[in-house]
C-alpha cells in the first residue's frame, strides 16, 4: 500500500485530506509542522509528502531543502500547498512535482495525487 504524509498546521485541513487519501486507498501519516514531518520520514518509507508552505518551526521550504538533502529522502516527490503565490514559493524551493493554490477543491488533489502516483487497487 502506498503511503502519502501531509504536513500541515491547519488540523482541520489534515482531517479533511487524510479522509479524503484514505477513501482512495492510500495509507496516511500527518504532522503538524516540518519538524514532525521529517521524524516521520525518518520512521519509515513514504511514497508522497503533500507539504503545506507557511508552517511554525520548520516551514515546508525549509522540509523540502532538507528532503532534497539527504539521498534517503530526495527522490520522495512533493505536493507544495500555499495560499502565498506560487512565485514566492519557488524563490525558496522549486523542485516538487505539483502546487496547488489554496483554497482548493479536494477533487483537485486527489487528481494530482494520482499523476504522481498509480491509483491503489
Amino acid at each position: 500500500m502506498q503511503t502519502i504524509l501531509v504536513v500541515d498546521d491547519e488540523f482541520g485541513a489534515i482531517e479533511v485530506l487524510v479522509a479524503a487519501l484514505e477513501d482512495e486507498g492510500y495509507r496516511v501519516l500527518s504532522a503538524a509542522n516540518g519538524r514532525r514531518g521529517l521524524e516521520c520520514l525518518a520512521n519509515g518509507k513514504v511514497d508522497l509528502v503533500i507539504l503545506d508552505f507557511m508552517m511554525p518551526l520548520v516551514d515546508g521550504a525549509a522540509m523540502a531543502c532538507s528532503m532534497k538533502e539527504n539521498p534517503a529522502l530526495r527522490d520522495i516527490p512533493i505536493i507544495m500547498m500555499s495560499a502565498v503565490n506560487e512565485g514566492r514559493i519557488r524563490e525558496r524551493f522549486d523542485a516538487y512535482a505539483a502546487f496547488l493554490r489554496k483554497p482548493f477543491r479536494v477533487a483537485t488533489l486527489i487528481e494530482a495525487v494520482h499523476k504522481i502516483l498509480p491509483t491503489p487497487a
